[in-house]
């Protein structure tokens, strides 16, 4: 598996979404790291790669850049061929390819999100390696491995929107309170046939956790 370059900016990052009636969440702290120094704390790593298909993005910041730029173009193509919006599939696959087939070279695991017409709303997870797996909800990052277990614990099917964000915001909260590579702000963005509403919650104003 690919390791960073050095004076490569590393993501560190907590990432995640999860799907509601109707649509999806998708969340990220925004911390950036060189190593031990913060290259960015406001990094906006929710990237909008059609209407309304969303990717967030953990690894190395020049690699997932990268392809979801490659992702984007291949995905204007395809609507400009076929007369219509892609599926969320179609970018998720399209993700796939790219990351399997580059997996020595690429420090990328990436979730897919967003809503479309043939299968309503989606999330896929493709982590480092390159495979593909359809979630109802899906954590990535060095601070999805603090939160495993409240996610599990808090998820249930059905939830309404109002309830996945408050679930997104509170655990990306916990995830940054515990991870080092993981701070800054939570940025959001909920996905629906009608818009794409992004939500921004600052530093102080994010739930509040036991810090022992």
């Amino acid at each position: 598996m690919a390791s960073l370059r050095p004076g490569e900016a590393n993501l560190g990052t907590t990432i995640m979404a999860v799907e509601f009636d109707g649509g999806v969440v998708v969340g990220a702290d925004s911390r950036t790291t060189t190593g031990a120094y913060i290259a960015n704390r406001v990094t906006d790593k929710l990237t909008k790669v059609h209407d309304h298909i969303y990717c967030c993005r953990s690894g190395s910041a020049a690699d997932t850049q990268a392809v979801a730029d490659i992702v984007k173009y291949h995905l204007d193509l395809y609507s400009a061929q076929h007369g219509e919006a892609p599926t969320v599939k179609v970018a998720a696959s399209l993700f796939q390819e790219i990351c399997y087939q580059n997996k020595n070279n690429l420090s990328a695991g990436i979730i897919v999100a967003g809503w479309d017409a043939r299968d309503g709303a989606s999330v896929y997870e493709i982590p480092l390696g390159g495979s593909i797996h359809r979630q109802t909800f899906a954590i990535g990052g060095s601070g999805s491995t603090y939160i495993y277990g409240y996610c599990d614990k808090v998820f249930r099917v059905g939830m309404t929107k109002e309830q996945c964000v408050d679930f997104v915001k509170n655990s990306v909260s916990l995830a940054m309170t515990r991870d080092g590579s993981s701070g800054g702000v939570v940025r959001l963005a909920v996905i629906t046939e009608d818009n794409v509403e992004r939500i921004f919650v600052p530093g102080n104003m994010l739930p509040e956790q036991y810090l022992g």
